[in-house]
């Protein structure tokens, strides 16, 4: 009977091994998921790419274009 893998990951604070079935699971305690938290809270963490709305993307190509055409208009 093959063995029955169980689950695990390193917690993201002090990269202790957490089972997945522990209480605070991904953290290996509170603490650890106070102090992610409080980095979150602080801009500690960032997103590295910026999230693109298609109706912003639309809006800032239509500004665009007007601002290319004023310039245009004020060389003339």
């Amino acid at each position: 009977m093959p063995k029955k893998k169980s689950r695990s990951l390193r917690c993201p604070t002090c990269r202790t091994i957490v089972m997945a079935g522990a209480e605070h699971f991904p953290f290996c305690s509170d603490r650890c998921r106070l102090i992610d938290l409080g980095k979150w809270a602080s801009g500690g963490y960032v997103i590295s790419t910026p999230i693109t709305d298609p109706e912003m993307l639309e809006n800032s190509a239509e500004d665009q274009a007007k601002e290319n055409q004023q310039d245009s208009e004020r060389k003339h």
